[in-house]
């Protein structure tokens, strides 16, 4: 039986969502994964030490870096064991730190993939617009000099379609595909903090991150609008900003082409 999770985190304390591995071993270091199979091995096979070193697969939706949080990551897990929904995501709580939780727990068709039959993904960042620091900004960015909402937005407007995103992907991409199709991306402010929501069918590794530092770097420097289609169109990393802290982002939502059946 294969089931669907989705799953909440604040990133700060992970390294990432993924248990990362080199030269074929595990690596020790804290991850949503590794946290996550660990909890439900302990619900679906057992707490004992000779169940320690038993690997439970979990397949994540897409990876989220260092620090980056999620309120509707996806996941997917097989099992031979029928699960009761309420009292499976109660204990699971139960049992995972604080800064993680789940919720909405499906029995999906095995031909469901929390990544491959994702279609449509939604993330927001967000950023404090003021001069001087508040205790209560925790650990978001914070832009001290003017910004022009209409012009972010104008460069904004040049990402949606589909584009080769070569310009705002980062070193570490694995996948050789460089082509995204973005469906929206808007910016509101809303008191002193900004908020840039991006939706696209694929995203490459930190491209929301440099899109932002894009656009930081088109406001810092009072730049025009159409930089950012330069950027664009150059397919070339050094003619983007840089690649902005990972605290103010968000994975929102993983939209599927079909319901996921209860």
């Amino acid at each position: 039986m294969r089931y669907s999770l989705q799953v909440q985190y604040i990133g700060k304390n992970y390294a990432g969502s993924q248990i990362q591995f080199e030269n074929g071993k595990e690596i020790e270091t804290p991850t949503i994964q590794g946290e996550l199979e660990k909890a439900i091995r302990t619900l679906i096979i057992g707490g004992k030490a000779e169940n320690n070193n038993r690997r439970f697969k979990t397949v994540f939706s897409g990876r989220t870096d260092r620090g980056v949080n999620s309120k509707g990551q996806v996941i997917h897990f097989d099992t031979d064991k029928p699960i009761v929904a309420s009292k499976f995501i109660y204990h699971l709580n139960e049992i995972l730190p604080n800064d993680i939780s789940v919720s909405d727990l499906k029995e999906v068709d095995n031909k469901f993939h929390a990544q491959k039959s994702a279609v449509k993904r939604f993330y927001s960042y967000e950023f404090i617009h003021r001069k001087y620091k508040n205790a209560f900004d925790g650990d978001l960015l914070r832009v001290k000099f003017d910004i022009d909402l209409r012009r972010m937005q104008k460069a904004l407007n040049y990402l949606l379609g589909e584009h080769d995103f070569s310009s705002f992907k980062s070193s570490g991409t694995l996948n050789p595909s460089r082509v995204c199709f973005i469906e929206k991306a808007e910016i509101q402010k809303i008191g002193d903090k900004v908020q840039i929501d991006i939706v696209g069918n694929r995203f490459l590794y930190n491209m929301v991150r440099t899109i932002v530092g894009t656009l930081l770097e088109i406001e810092g420097h009072n730049l025009p609008a159409e930089h950012m289609l330069e950027v664009l169109e150059a397919k070339d990393r050094r003619k983007a900003g840089a690649t902005v802290s990972p605290y103010g982002l968000t994975l929102m939502k993983v939209d599927y082409l079909y319901e996921v059946e209860s």
